[in-house]
């Protein structure tokens, strides 16, 4: 992929730059890594993002096994860098484990994850914009709120913007295929509206020093 160069800023205790990118990157890294040890894959093609993230952070194989030392190394890192749960990878595991029985899997699932994912950043930045403004220090507030806009997509069948209707659907469609719960959805969006408002934050101090 080439992009880890780009998102990645390594120190000597591997932590990450922490942005949007970031975070959806390593958390594909995560996907691929359990892939690779599930299904016993050598062939690091199959896995990109593994190989980009083992060359840039030096990952040595563990045991022989690809798939393994960088499964650890990204769960470890998406913990430390952006407090997810011990929930939030068991979904992961299970939903791979249900889907991916052979190599042949993999491409397919990894593109209806994508599509999931796309879909629902999409339509939460669409439904939750105004939201977005509010102060970080009101975390609480933003986080029972990105749960309540997660649940309406997740159960309310009727909206008003056709688009919102479509997209609803699709990542209705998706969550059902893939497996994942509300409680994962709304820690994925959490993260990323979180990062995404540091971001800006950050872009707008850099407008104003010029």
């Amino acid at each position: 992929m080439g992009i880890f160069a780009k998102l990645f800023k390594k120190n000597n205790e591997e932590t990450s730059s922490k942005n949007v990118e970031d975070f959806i990157s390593l958390t594909r890294v995560y996907f691929q890594s359990v892939m690779a040890a599930n299904l016993g894959i050598t062939n690091i093609r199959f896995v990109p993002d593994v190989a980009n993230f083992k060359r840039l952070f030096k990952v040595p194989t563990q045991g022989g096994r690809l798939g393994q030392a960088e499964k650890t190394a990204s769960r470890r890192m998406l913990i430390q860098d952006y407090g997810l749960s011990e929930n939030f990878f068991k979904e992961i595991d299970a939903s791979i484990k249900k889907h991916c029985r052979t190599q042949n899997e993999i491409q397919s699932y990894l593109f209806l994850y994508q599509g999931f994912s796309n879909d629902l950043i999409m339509l939460m930045g669409n439904l939750m914009q105004w939201k977005f403004r509010m102060p970080s220090i009101f975390k609480g507030a933003l986080r029972t709120m990105t749960e309540k806009t997660v649940h309406d997509v997740c159960t309310k069948t009727v909206w008003k913007k056709d688009d919102v209707h479509k997209t609803a659907a699709a990542v209705r469609q998706y969550k059902e295929r893939l497996g994942y719960s509300e409680q994962w959805m709304t820690e994925y969006v959490y993260n990323i509206i979180m990062l995404a408002k540091k971001e800006s934050k950050k872009k707008n101090k850099e407008k104003e020093s010029k």
